[in-house]
C-alpha cells in the first residue's frame, strides 16, 4: 500500500498513512484531534534507483563517493580505505634551472677538490647530488689532512 500525506486544518497537523489507492482521497482521521484531514501532495519526495546494486538518488551523475569524496569509478582492489583518485601519490619533485646549475656548479668545485662536509671531509663529484638531496651540509674549502 502506498503512504500518503493528510492535513487536518483544525490542529494544523500534518501526518502520513498507508491507504489502498481506491481510497487515497477519501479523508481520514487526525491521529491528535480525530477530524477528518484532506490529503495533500508530499512535502518531501526522494526518488531513488539501483546502480550497481546500490541505491542512488535521482538525478544520477554517475559519480560515486569514497569516504566523503566524489569519484569517478568505484574500488576495486588494493590497500582498503585507499582510492586512487583520493589518495593520489605525491609526484617526485623535478629540480629548478637555478638548482640544476648549482648542483652542476658543486660537482665543478668538488672535482678541483674545493668542497668539504661539514665534518671536514672531501666531496667526490658524483656524491654532491645525494649528499644535497639528504640535506647534509656542503661548503667550499680544502679537505683536513690528519
Amino acid at each position: 500500500m502506498p503512504l500518503y500525506e493528510y492535513y487536518c486544518e483544525p490542529c494544523n497537523g500534518i501526518f502520513e498513512e498507508l491507504r489502498p489507492m481506491r481510497e487515497s482521497s477519501d479523508p481520514v482521521p487526525c491521529p491528535e484531534c480525530y477530524k477528518d484531514a484532506a490529503r495533500i501532495m508530499p512535502t518531501s519526495f526522494a526518488a531513488f534507483t539501483f546502480r550497481d546494486g546500490y541505491p542512488r538518488r535521482i538525478p544520477d551523475d554517475g559519480k560515486f563517493y569514497h569516504l566523503g569524496h566524489k569519484v569517478s569509478k568505484p574500488i576495486t582492489g588494493g590497500r582498503p580505505n585507499e582510492h586512487p583518485e583520493v589518495n593520489k601519490p605525491e609526484p617526485k619533485k623535478r629540480r629548478s634551472k637555478g638548482e640544476k646549475k648549482d648542483l652542476a656548479d658543486m660537482r665543478e668545485a668538488a672535482a678541483k677538490g674545493g668542497l668539504v662536509d661539514s665534518m671536514g671531509n672531501a666531496v667526490k663529484p658524483q656524491e654532491v647530488t645525494s649528499l644535497h638531496d639528504a640535506g647534509r651540509i656542503i661548503k667550499q674549502g680544502t679537505p683536513d689532512r690528519a
